[in-house]
């Protein structure tokens, strides 16, 4: 099988509650061009942003099963706690119902706010229980209800590993809203650019520094667009941690985290001296998983300027030597059934050839 890692669906417009746009907290225009909310618009650049062209799109490209994670836009900071859990719900309910209807082509995440911890853990108890999906979504940062941002990884948010933990889950950490707590003019999409690879940097700082890695052994964490920043600063970290001690009591050294089984990054770097680097920081390909970030336009998608398609990227670094066929063979199936289920591929297999 081909599985990509990394995948977005949009609701049809039709699917999205009257309220989300009378709010608005998130809407699609009838002619399906942009996606909105307040004060915000984006286009809507390619077909496979919903349901039925995305497997079209997966068939013309030979991706058998597509892992889709919620929309960053739905993640709910800064919306009162009324708001934000029905948000989350539609977009969980929405995501259940597409791998319920197509077992055999998606495994669909689910998403909650770590500002309402309660809430949270009776969303990951619904979403795993009644709905049987198994990929908790996370942002790299939150606000919390002191108005204060936070990375996702902190004493606060415990709890929610600790359930992850015991339901066996693969987690997602993707970036988003960088420009809500940096305070910087949104010009020339540097926040998608630049900061959203220094948010995914931080979060996993936090991750390895607590050594959450080993205090929940069960759970599986990938951290989105391959976390660029988190392989090439390893240096730096390790050189701050050995020099002030004294700000990293009772935290792990960052080397410590490097290559460990249970720690996950995609594909979507870009170019293979990237590939490369994340390659020989790991030591190993076991922990790469195949991701597109598809359909939008940062992602692995058809271009004839770049002269791209999906899967590029993995092509190159093969006819580079950087891996193997067997590799090359892993990264798009293997490693992202142990991501999902862990040693239980029996339960994967068994979900999408029924």
């Amino acid at each position: 099988m081909k599985i990509n890692g990394h995948s977005h669906l949009l609701p049809y417009p039709e699917q999205i509650p009257q309220f989300m746009k009378d709010k608005e907290i998130f809407w699609i225009d009838d002619d399906r061009k942009f996606m909105r909310q307040k004060n915000w618009a984006r286009p809507i650049t390619a077909e496979s942003f919903f349901v039925d062209e995305k497997l079209e799109w997966m068939s013309e490209n030979s991706i058998d099963h597509a892992v889709v994670l919620n929309l960053s836009q739905l993640y709910g900071n800064g919306l009162t706690q009324n708001d934000m859990r029905q948000a989350l719900r539609f977009q969980n309910d929405f995501n259940a119902e597409v791998q319920a209807a197509h077992p055999s082509k998606f495994t669909t995440g689910f998403v909650v706010h770590a500002g309402f911890i309660d809430g949270a853990l009776w969303e990951i108890e619904r979403c795993v229980e009644k709905l049987q999906m198994k990929v908790l979504c996370l942002p790299t940062h939150y606000l919390n209800t002191a108005g204060e941002w936070k990375v996702i990884f902190n004493k606060e948010t415990e709890p929610l590993l600790e359930l992850a933990n015991k339901y066996n889950l693969a987690i997602e950490v993707h970036p988003y809203d960088g420009e809500k707590f940096i305070k910087l003019e949104n010009t020339s999409w540097r926040f998608h650019l630049i900061w959203m690879l220094a948010q995914c940097a931080d979060a996993y700082h936090f991750y390895t520094l607590h050594g959450y890695y080993e205090k929940f052994p069960r759970i599986r964490t990938c951290f989105a667009h391959g976390g660029q920043l988190n392989h090439i600063n390893i240096g730096r970290r390790t050189q701050g941690f050995d020099g002030r001690p004294d700000l990293f009591e009772g935290m792990e050294r960052p080397r410590k985290a490097v290559g460990h089984p249970n720690i996950y990054f995609d594909t979507l770097v870009h170019d293979t001296i990237s590939f490369e680097v994340m390659l020989k920081r790991q030591k190993t390909s076991n922990q790469i998983i195949m991701g597109l970030d598809d359909p939008y336009p940062l992602g692995e998608m058809e271009s004839e300027k770049q002269s791209s398609y999906p899967g590029k990227l993995l092509d190159l670094a093969l006819e580079e030597g950087l891996i193997t066929a067997i590799q090359h063979r892993e990264i798009w199936e293997n490693n992202v059934v142990n991501w999902l289920y862990g040693a239980d591929h029996k339960q994967f297999y068994d979900r999408v050839r029924t």
